[in-house]
């Protein structure tokens, strides 16, 4: 379980891709990082297969085909960053939301409008998973926790406003339209839609 607070940018060292599948290779994250471990890459709970020496130090981690179908990760290339956090403990502050690095989908950036303290930048999100956004609601992009700032279900898209410490942090800041990025919906909203679709079979 994550929080969507992004620790650091890391960076790709190498993507081996072989039978559908995929081995990255990324620089970062902390030094007593070990295999096993969660870790959550541009929003992708993935599990520590090897590290690796050298300051920083890098590790490995297996992406599976239907990860790759749901995620930007197979697109990655070495040297491109990605967003880093490690899984939250149970004594640490819940700064974001609950995110679980199981993304739903990509979507698209499709305009960034720049302000004096903000950027706000509207991105595309397909019908499945436009019904659990909500304005004010929590969504994570990229593994970036975010509050919806606005949305439009009919044209598949919602806004969110970056503020320079998101900008400075994270990939988000050089985001373009037309960039893909991962999206995960509140899983609070997808639980409380499965709990009422029982109810109504009951009645």
């Amino acid at each position: 379980m994550f929080t969507g607070i992004v620790a650091e940018l890391g960076e790709v060292v190498a993507s081996e891709h072989r039978d559908g599948a995929a081995r990255l290779t990324i620089r970062g994250c902390a030094d007593d990082v070990s295999p096993g471990e969660s870790i959550a890459v541009s929003g992708v709970c993935l599990t520590v297969t090897g590290v690796l020496g050298g300051t920083p130090r890098a590790f490995t981690a297996d992406v599976t085909e239907q990860t790759l179908a749901r995620s930007s990760l197979g697109a990655l290339a070495p040297g491109a960053p990605v967003n880093l956090e490690r899984a939250v403990r149970l004594a640490d502050r819940l700064g974001g939301h609950l995110v679980q690095g199981h993304v739903d989908c990509t979507g698209t950036v499709l305009a960034r409008s720049p302000a004096r303290n903000w950027d706000r930048v509207r991105i595309s999100v397909p019908g499945a998973i436009a019904r659990y956004v909500v304005e004010k609601g929590s969504i994570a992009v990229d593994g970036v926790s975010l509050t919806v700032a606005a949305l439009s279900e009919a044209e598949g898209w919602f806004e969110v406003c970056l503020i320079p410490e998101t900008l400075r942090r994270t990939t988000l800041g050089a985001a373009r339209p037309g960039d893909a990025v991962n999206l995960e919906a509140d899983v609070i909203a997808k639980y409380v839609e499965r709990l009422l679709r029982g109810e109504a079979r009951n009645v």
